[in-house]
């Protein structure tokens, strides 16, 4: 396989996906969030097209098996401005659709509703990422995303036009959006599955927040010393997240909406963790 890889291909023991696919239209991305975890990644935040994607794409759809789930993208978001003249997206969409795949859409932007059309004649889902509502904030930890309202715009016009839709709370960070979470849930309460999972840090991310956010040098006792190390990734306490994500389990039972838990070892009632049971 060349441009369809296989996800988690490093089998983490906290990872409850199904069997699925990883598929980045884009390499690099220019969103350039404070806590992204693929920056270990060389140059990241430069945004590439790739060659010949289309025809490497063709290939590898070849050699799927029937019914395989690709989620697009894990890294590299999708649907970034480029993308409204480039539509390299969507023109894999085509590609996809034609080869009947089930498929995950992972984005913050809100072009993903430009191509409706195609993704309605889809088994597809539109995961889209809301970590705060807050403009000031989210300027400051996601530079380069379309503004909260414009996400939240576009989970409520992919759902009224029929797209299965998820809602990626995700990550949660602490004393910066955990109080938000209750809001966020209350205003996407139409959605069809929540996914959420707390701050994760590397050294790189650490430094970038604290920058940010001097106030957040209490992360360093917090995730280092406190927390848990698991591969390259610290974690909060396991009391810590349990307290925050108990505010979307609690949520999510009492208003009937599907929900689980990405990565963080804390068992949920959802289907699936991250909405792929949506995908018929």
């Amino acid at each position: 396989m060349d441009v369809v890889k296989p996800f988690d291909p490093w089998k983490s023991r906290l990872c409850t996906c199904p069997k699925k696919f990883s598929f980045n239209p884009y390499t690099g991305c220019d969103h350039r969030c404070l806590y992204c975890y693929s920056t270990y990644i060389p140059d990241f935040f430069n945004l590439r097209l790739k060659r010949n994607l289309e025809k490497r794409l063709l290939n590898d759809l070849k050699k799927l098996p029937f019914d395989s789930i690709i989620s697009m993208s894990n890294s590299s978001d999708p649907y970034p401005p480029l993308e409204r003249d480039m539509l390299v997206t969507r023109g894999c969409l085509e590609l996809m659709k034609a080869h009947d795949v089930k498929l995950m859409v992972v984005t913050k932007s809100d072009i993903v509703c430009r191509d409706i059309d195609i993704l309605l004649d889809m088994r597809a889902a539109v995961s889209i990422t809301l970590t705060s509502l807050n403009d000031r904030l989210t300027s400051i930890i996601e530079p380069g995303a379309p503004s909260p309202e414009r996400r939240f715009n576009a989970l409520k016009t992919l759902h009224d036009d029929g797209v299965p839709v998820v809602l990626r709370l995700d990550p949660v960070i602490p004393f910066k959006t955990e109080h938000e979470i209750l809001e966020i849930l209350q205003k996407c309460s139409f959605v069809d599955h929540v996914v959420s999972s707390t701050l994760k840090l590397r050294y790189d991310s650490l430094k970038r927040m604290i920058e940010k956010f001097p106030e957040l040098s209490i992360y360093k006792e917090l995730y280092l010393k406190l927390g848990e190390r698991i591969h390259n990734s610290f974690y909060l306490p396991m009391v810590i997240r349990i307290r925050i994500l108990d505010k979307v389990k609690d949520f999510c039972e009492n208003h009937g909406i599907s929900y689980g838990f990405c990565r963080e070892g804390i068992s949920f009632k959802g289907k699936s963790c991250d909405g792929t049971h949506l995908l018929k």
